[in-house]
């Protein structure tokens, strides 16, 4: 029989790599609902075996085990989460609104509020790695790589585990995981040549990018749009499978179907995958500010660098705002 002193006790020792841990579920599966769903999981099955665990390894090992081999056993059935650019390249056609995908023809990558991830206190430097580790542009990178080579990769370069120490959380040797990670960062440069330098999301010339950005939208400024962006910018919005390349034809996909009149957007700074966001209200016919989604900004020091919205009004609950704002 289990004790309360048991339960107070797998408690204080494991609770606090569960920040941690939701941060690995997410670069696992790109969800992250998922990946709560995925921790809980984890906590589940750690309890159950608390017992037996003597101390065999240090217990954010013991906890990592689990965990990723939770994610990998509810990866094999699931689709990749993709962005719009991961499916085709950009939309280059004659005008016309973009194009959605049928409903669930394509698993979408979701957010990551900072504040899910984020302890109150921390390393400066450790937030640093962490914010960059989640940029949702690897997040994206990720995905293509096969389950067990993206466990290898996430485990050996991003929390810094030895080759021994990944072998024994998968169960596999060293000189599979030294192979599997020579094969993942093959493929992520294939993918992700020269990733983008991007500003903090505390750096001022980030915040000013975002608060521009969203000023643009609330007066409908075109114009603005234009001064945020880079000449080379991208947008792109799930469900929508279209994306844009070039700041020309983003602001005038912006303009000509989303933008509408003054008053129409309404948007709430905060932060997601390390990056300058916003929770998206948009006015209802009954004149009340629905929740629409959430948007993410990749800020350089030359402007954004990359758009993308997320429409799902599910996300104002899941950055800690109201579904319907007062006027």
């Amino acid at each position: 029989m289990r004790t309360a002193a048991d339960q107070e006790r797998f408690t204080a020792e494991t609770g606090r790599f569960r920040r941690e841990l939701l941060a690995h579920c997410y670069r696992m599966t790109g969800s992250a609902y998922d990946a709560e769903d995925l921790v809980q999981e984890t906590y589940l099955r750690a309890w159950r075996s608390y017992a037996g665990f003597e101390g065999r390894a240090s217990m954010r090992t013991w906890l990592y085990t689990i965990a990723t081999n939770v994610c990998l056993k509810a990866l094999k059935p699931r689709p990749l989460r993709m962005l719009p650019s991961g499916l085709a390249g950009p939309y280059d056609g004659p005008d016309r609104p973009p194009t959605a995908a049928a409903p669930g023809e394509v698993s979408w990558l979701e957010p990551l509020p900072d504040a899910w991830i984020a302890p109150p206190d921390d390393d400066p430097a450790a937030v640093v790695v962490a914010r960059e580790s989640l940029r949702l542009a690897l997040v994206a990178c990720l995905q293509h790589l096969p389950a067990r080579q993206r466990a290898i990769l996430i485990l050996r370069e991003v929390l810094a585990f030895s080759a021994a120490e990944t072998a024994e959380i998968l169960d596999t040797t060293t000189v599979a995981v030294k192979s599997g990670l020579q094969r993942a960062r093959a493929r992520l440069d294939e993918l992700e040549p020269e990733p983008e330098e991007l500003l903090e999301p505390t750096d001022a010339r980030a915040r000013a990018l975002l608060d521009a950005y969203i000023a643009a939208f609330e007066r409908c400024d075109a114009a603005l749009l234009e001064q945020v962006l880079r000449t080379d910018a991208t947008l792109e919005a799930t469900p929508f499978r279209d994306w844009q390349a070039g700041r020309a034809l983003c602001v005038h996909t912006l303009a000509a179907h989303v933008l509408g009149s003054p008053g129409d957007w309404r948007m709430i700074p905060t932060t997601a995958n390390g990056q300058p966001a916003a929770v998206v209200y948009h006015r209802a016919p009954d004149g009340t500010l629905q929740a629409d989604g959430a948007v993410l900004l990749a800020p350089t020091a030359t402007g954004v660098t990359r758009v993308v919205k997320f429409h799902d009004p599910a996300l104002a609950a899941a950055f800690g705002f109201p579904g319907v704002l007062a006027h």
